[in-house]
């Protein structure tokens, strides 16, 4: 639980943000007084359902706290449409002056759009965010790859977060898509989940359905680390999937062989130091000579290390590509990588989008995926 003078700061803020949208707009919509009216209710509603939903995790009682978690995080999204619209307008508003227009028209009738935008990007986002995620083919080319393997394919699932408003039937649709894929391989790469596996083990039991020729491989991400990952990791592998903490397998596929590493999540020595991310160490004694050596890491951020090791191919999440517009724009700040294949030296590094989405359910301009990667000839 967050420390009281944080959630103090936080509500302090959030009461701030929630009070300027309403200076900002209720005057410019007094022409008709019930938009006023309702604006001020919505700001009161959401700055109470905002926190109600941060903090619902630490309700024990079930439905509630799924249903306090989703009405604030419903509220969430919507305010940071407000939000951004909102100051848009007042941009707009400076640069008005410029421009020959009546400011009194002006003013109201760009304080309806900020509604009616707001009201349409939080519903398309919405769905969106719902909406099984759509295969994305992406084709990886590799130097000297054998000939047994052109067209191999790596089915990349990722950042789905099962918790309080993603259940059972949201992955069960996720795993049905990746198996009529027919993949050889599967790669589970971290954040599956938000809450206990006392919590969410009947919502997660779908990845025992997960079937390719040559396995599901699944990695930890950091939110397995706020959810008491070793938990975690035995759920995950009584499901039938194979965890790699660091480690690695070699897979024949057709005579030629594949390395398959994995390593924890980039933050993982924060909790536990024993399990500090090494691409190094997930390579330690394996065979020098292999046709491609892929490695699972959550975080793009282990882009360096793994390049440095020597592996060809890294698969990472962690981004969500920013899941709405504008965290996009931040993600650079934290990750070499927001999404897609990028080449670091001899690696090539592909962030996916995420399979599910964190927080608010919705997704505006970062559509969520199931990513299939053919491995074809350089």
């Amino acid at each position: 639980m967050p420390s009281r003078f944080a959630i103090v700061v936080v509500l302090f803020l959030l009461g701030v943000l929630h009070a300027l949208i309403g200076w900002l707009l209720i005057p410019a919509l007094s022409a008709i007084p019930l938009l006023p009216v309702l604006l001020g209710s919505w700001l009161l509603l959401s700055f109470l359902l905002i926190p109600a939903g941060l903090l619902a995790r630490a309700i024990q009682r079930q439905p509630l706290s799924d249903r306090m978690a989703w009405a604030g995080m419903l509220a969430m999204g919507v305010f940071s449409s407000l939000l951004l619209t909102t100051l848009l307008r007042e941009l707009c508003l400076w640069l008005s002056p410029w421009f020959t227009l009546k400011q009194d028209q002006f003013a109201f009738w760009s304080a309806v759009a900020v509604l009616l935008v707001t009201a349409l990007t939080s519903v398309i986002g919405f769905f969106n965010a719902r909406r099984l995620a759509a295969v994305v083919d992406v084709d990886v080319p590799i130097n000297g790859l054998p000939a047994a393997l052109h067209g191999y394919s790596i089915v990349q699932i990722s950042d789905i977060h099962v918790g309080p408003t993603i259940k059972h039937s949201y992955l069960d649709a996720i795993v049905n898509k990746v198996n009529t894929l027919k993949p050889d391989l599967i790669a589970v790469t971290g954040d599956l989940v938000d809450g206990s596996v006392q919590q969410l083990a009947a919502h997660t039991a779908p990845l025992a359905k997960l079937r390719s020729r040559h396995g599901a491989y699944f990695v930890t991400g950091n939110h397995e680390y706020y959810s008491n990952a070793p938990e975690w990791v035995a759920e995950v592998r009584r499901l039938g999937l194979t965890v790699l903490m660091n480690q690695h397998v070699v897979i024949d596929h057709q005579g030629a062989s594949l390395l398959v590493a994995g390593v924890t999540d980039y933050s993982a020595h924060h909790f536990d130091e024993a399990q500090r991310s090494d691409p190094h160490a997930a390579l330690a004694g394996g065979p020098r000579h292999v046709a491609l050596k892929l490695l699972l890491a959550h975080q793009p951020r282990s882009a360096a290390a793994a390049a440095d090791a020597g592996f060809d191919l890294q698969l990472s999440g962690h981004t969500h590509g920013g899941q709405f517009f504008p965290w996009n724009l931040f993600v650079p700040m934290q990750q070499p990588y927001t999404s897609g294949l990028r080449r670091l030296r001899n690696l090539w590094v592909y962030t996916s989008r995420g399979t599910g989405y964190w927080g608010p359910p919705k997704r505006l301009f970062a559509p969520s995926e199931i990513t299939r990667l053919r491995l074809v000839p350089a």
